[in-house]
């Protein structure tokens, strides 16, 4: 069974129409990208998958349950960081705990599990400011995992980083992904991204956005640091810009 279900959404915006009759599914463990240009509709799915808008048709459904409409159910992370710059990062890390009416030692006691998996053993009493944008974007995740641990839904979190840093958090987070089994639904507009993370890729285009194809990279993962270097990806990336 499909752990996350999109069926047959459609949104929008003051009669304007944003995406039509979009359904794509995500099982666990799986890192499923969407990529189109800015302008389909890619985080506007976002915000009706994470519950923060209610579609006009169409219903989400995660591990057999509706959720749509429903926030508060999937881990959300945009594409700033938005650490609170006043907290430290320990503090950043445990409010989603605290919003669900947890204490703060009990909370800090949970999170200190992670810290050490997530590479960020250390910063617990540092400062947002303190850190490189690689580790701000890591706690920034662990945020985001501490609010719900079966999915995740992340929106360009590696967009501003430089190539070398981006590389590296790429690794990291696949790595990260297998040990804590974590299902990710993934935005981005970076052919290359795509294809070095994803399971599978949905193509969103069009305005108002749909899938117009599903590609599956077949190539195992982890993956070779050269494999960008490889026909099989040049293979790939040349059909994905044949359907844009």
């Amino acid at each position: 069974m499909a752990e996350l279900k999109v069926e047959g959404i459609t949104f929008a915006y003051e009669e304007e129409p944003v995406i039509a009759d979009v359904s794509m599914e995500l099982h666990e463990r799986e890192l499923v990208s969407i990529l189109g240009a800015s302008g389909c509709g890619k985080t506007t799915l976002f915000h009706v998958i994470s519950g923060l808008q209610k579609p006009q048709q169409g219903k989400v459904v995660l591990n057999g349950q509706e959720i749509t409409g429903c926030p508060g159910q999937i881990s959300y992370m945009m594409q700033k960081d938005l650490l609170l710059p006043y907290r430290t990062i320990e503090d950043n890390v445990i409010l989603p705990l605290l919003i669900r009416g947890g204490k703060k030692k009990e909370a800090r006691e949970k999170v200190s599990l992670y810290f050490e998996e997530f590479g960020l053993e250390g910063t617990q009493k540092k400062y947002p400011h303190q850190l490189s944008g690689g580790m701000r974007q890591r706690a920034a995740l662990l945020r985001t995992y501490m609010f719900s641990r079966d999915v995740a839904l992340l929106d360009e979190p590696f967009s501003a980083l430089d190539t070398l840093t981006k590389s590296e958090m790429h690794r990291w987070y696949l790595d990260v992904m297998d040990k804590i089994h974590l299902s990710t639904l993934f935005i981005t507009h970076d052919i290359d991204e795509a294809i070095l993370l994803s399971d599978r890729i949905y193509l969103l285009t069009g305005k108002p956005g749909q899938v117009t194809e599903e590609i599956v990279i077949r190539e195992p993962k982890p993956r070779k640091r050269d494999f960008n270097l490889t026909e099989e990806f040049l293979s790939y990336k040349r059909k994905i810009l044949g359907k844009l």
